[in-house]
């Protein structure tokens, strides 16, 4: 676990100048049943990520869909969230009970959390369901659903696939150019509040 290791040592560098990732291990399966007893388990991470302040401007943190103690973990950790929001019927439930989870989480355990923004994704504009969640998401969440939608992509699936970002696979597919706008647009959204 990064919180047994030494967090300096754990970034490894990526090919694209100042970006590095630390990836998660086998070891990670069995955190949450390690954690259970321990007396401050939501704040390992936060805690681990401390020794990191200053060596990084942001960073970011993948979680899975699910609300289990790695989640919290990360939740805890952040200053906000970004939610990927699939462009599918479902969907649209799953996150309202997300954002009532940031709210406990604020309550309970960091108030600085906050919900930076919702991405729509996997946005097929041949297809009404994904323009009818994508209404629907801007009606009940408003200015806080970014502008930029996330194409679905074969290229995206096509370099998870390789093991490479989609920006490496192929700069010119429709999916790296919309994340790249998504990027841009976060970048402008903080400029704009740092400003306010």
């Amino acid at each position: 676990l990064m919180v047994e290791a030494e967090p300096h040592a754990l970034p490894q560098p990526t090919g694209f100048d100042n970006l590095a990732i630390i990836t998660a291990n086998n070891e990670l399966a069995g955190a949450e049943l390690e954690m259970i007893g321990d007396e401050r388990r939501e704040y390992r991470l936060r805690d681990a990520l401390r020794a990191l302040e200053g060596d990084y401007d942001i960073i970011l943190i993948d979680c899975p869909p699910s609300l289990g103690l790695l989640t919290l973990n990360a939740l805890v950790a952040s200053d906000s969230v970004i939610v990927p929001l699939q462009c599918e019927f479902f969907a649209l439930e799953g996150i309202s009970q997300l954002v009532r989870t940031i709210d406990r989480v604020r309550r309970a355990f960091n108030a600085d959390l906050h919900l930076e923004g919702i991405v729509l994704t996997m946005y097929d504009r041949r297809n009404n369901l994904s323009e009818l969640v994508a209404q629907d998401a801007r009606g009940f969440f408003g200015d806080q659903v970014f502008e930029t939608l996330i194409p679905r992509n074969i290229r995206i699936s096509e370099a998870q696939s390789h093991g490479s970002p989609v920006l490496d696979y192929d700069a010119r597919s429709t999916g790296a150019i919309a994340y790249l706008a998504l990027a841009d647009e976060l970048i402008k959204r903080n400029k704009n509040k740092a400003k306010a």
